[in-house]
């Protein structure tokens, strides 16, 4: 089997796969057709309340991660997923209802995306911890690869199926069709294999065990440094629900059709960036700073696009390097956390990428409003390159790297008092350069994580 799709050769992750499909595309098309209705029905074009609207639909992730994590690492997280799911089905097709008769208020949307963002806090540090469980963890970082594959795939089909439809018989059919979507993940998991589950030892009950995993996170650098650049960018570079709205409407003149290519147009490219990912077992440090410079100098020549189809070819590259980002900082935190302390990690991972947002949205919301659609994405490319900078500059000045030549082996090598894999200072490095002395290597901690795993 091709290297980039070695994780389909279990049946577990098959299965995964194809529920996740299903209710990525539930998620987007529900993201365009409430964004849409905010925007065009219920608030006469407000860049802000579609920020609201989306803030609070986020909040619940900056409060809950936490205590969601803490679940993932004591409770069956096939259980929590298959309920989560259910609950989400019902909430989509309330909405639908709701949108049908005519009786929905923006109030009402405002209750909906909070409802939406508990459930979706509660689920997502548990959903990237399942992962754990399904594939060894030599090919870990390939599973959460083709995870953002199948997601964005969702999102090049999503999108534009919920424009046309919008366009065609209506905003309220699109949340009736994502009830059922939602469902899909409820039977891909009942259907799973139980005995071929790499299920890690639950946490025991005990008191501190988020500040376990805070003091955790506090000893790795890598891990803070990449949710540092995570946030920056998922603060103010990842508000396409906010700037790809208004600039359809204020710059372009879009009908929902228009607005939806947009975003398709970016999963392309973040359906590229993912597959590309897929390749790597070593997702590294250096892959992330360059990917949020790239990403951050793109979106800012996006928010400069002159007409409509310079800014669909200019969204391909955005897409791809966003997502190379995204997937090789999840799987670089996945892969480098001890089991016991994955799910909480991972809860941290997403308070921070999904967290910022109810910050964010609205900010940028206000920035649209008041200084137009173009500076509202700009402000998020300057951000992004910014952050990439800051990182990198850290790396090279802080942990002091020394060259140095062996006087019996007559090689190059590093002499450095801190582990690569800790710090992530390798990662900053050129590997045709430099040999590691006193390095831990990357393979054998996955060794020891696939043997606990079993």
């Amino acid at each position: 089997m091709s290297k980039t799709f070695q994780s389909f050769q279990y049946y577990n992750y098959r299965l995964w796969f194809a529920g996740n499909l299903l209710a990525a595309s539930g998620t987007w098309m529900q993201r365009i057709a409430q964004d849409w209705l905010v925007l065009t029905h219920l608030s006469g074009g407000s860049g802000l309340q579609l920020g609201i609207v989306t803030a609070l639909q986020f909040a619940p992730i900056l409060f809950l991660s936490p205590t969601a994590g803490v679940f993932a690492d004591r409770f069956d997280k096939r259980m929590i997923i298959q309920v989560t799911q259910a609950l989400t089905a019902l909430l989509g097709l309330a909405m639908g209802v709701l949108v049908l008769t005519d009786t929905v208020q923006l109030w009402m949307v405002y209750i909906f995306a909070t409802a939406g963002g508990i459930i979706s806090a509660m689920e997502n540090p548990v959903r990237q911890a399942f992962v754990s469980e399904l594939v060894p963890t030599r090919i870990l970082p390939n599973a959460v690869a083709l995870n953002s594959t199948s997601f964005n795939l969702a999102r090049l089909l999503g999108p534009a199926i919920s424009g046309f439809v919008i366009d065609w018989v209506g905003i309220g059919w699109v949340f009736i069709v994502n009830a059922a979507l939602f469902l899909g993940p409820v039977f891909t998991v009942l259907f799973m294999r139980e005995r071929e589950l790499l299920k890690s030892k639950p946490a025991p009950r005990e008191k501190g065990q988020i500040r376990q995993a805070v003091h955790y996170v506090r000893g790795r650098r890598d891990i803070i440094l990449i949710l540092v650049i995570v946030g920056v960018v998922s603060l103010l570079g990842l508000n396409f629900q906010v700037t790809s709205a208004m600039m359809a409407t204020e710059v372009y003149g879009l009908p929902a059709g228009g607005f939806g290519l947009m975003s398709t147009t970016l999963a392309v490219g973040a359906v590229a960036g993912s597959l590309g990912v897929a390749r790597l077992n070593k997702p590294r440090l250096r892959m992330i700073v360059a990917a949020a410079l790239f990403f951050g100098m793109l979106l800012t020549l996006l928010a400069l696009a002159p007409t409509y189809i310079w800014f669909l070819i200019i969204a391909v590259p955005v897409g791809m390097s966003q997502q190379i980002l995204i997937a090789s900082a999840n799987a670089a935190v996945q892969i480098t956390t001890a089991p016991g302390f994955r799910g909480r990690v991972m809860a941290l991972y997403s308070m921070i990428f999904m967290g910022v947002t109810p910050i964010g949205s609205p900010l940028i919301g206000w920035i649209a409003e008041h200084f137009g659609a173009r500076w509202s994405m700009a402000v998020g490319g300057l951000a992004s390159m910014a952050v990439a900078i800051g990182v990198a500059l850290f790396g090279y000045f802080h942990w002091k790297i020394r060259l140095q030549i062996d006087d019996v082996t007559h090689k190059l090598h590093l002499n450095v008092p801190i582990s690569p894999v800790r710090s992530g200072y390798e990662d900053l490095m050129d590997d045709s350069q430099i040999e590691a002395q006193a390095s831990l290597d990357l393979e054998e901690q996955i060794t020891d994580e696939e043997a606990e795993l079993k």
